[in-house]
């Protein structure tokens, strides 16, 4: 089993930065990429930024620029920097883990709000 807890949601004006952290415990060495999704009211889940163990990132089109996601492969966490945030930026989001022949694990998601 691999459990993630996430941190550092909240409410930003639009034009500002948050930080988002997640950290995995449990079964680590089975995870091979960890990333960001996000959901929004009425909406499908969507990737928002990915990083494999080998430190290979993408990033979903719409956040290309704006955000960054890194972490550390051995400690297993991994963080998202969002800059320049935007109305539409905001979203429920949820740290994923990539587990190697298991399935993957999802944290409990933190809350982005960007409003004036």
């Amino acid at each position: 089993q691999v459990q993630l807890v996430e941190s550092g949601g909240g409410l930003v004006q639009p034009g500002g930065s948050l930080r988002l952290s997640c950290a995995a415990s449990g079964d680590i060495k089975s995870i091979v990429a960890m990333a960001w999704y996000r959901q929004a009211p009425g909406k499908q889940r969507e990737l928002v930024a990915r990083m494999s163990s080998g430190d290979t990132t993408n990033y979903a089109d719409s956040v290309k620029g704006r955000f960054t996601i890194s972490g550390d492969n051995a400690k297993k966490t991994v963080a998202l920097q969002m800059n320049s945030l935007k109305p539409e930026d905001t979203a429920i989001y949820y740290c994923y883990a990539a587990r190697l022949g298991r399935l993957g694990a999802w944290g409990q998601g933190t809350q982005v709000t960007v409003s004036s």
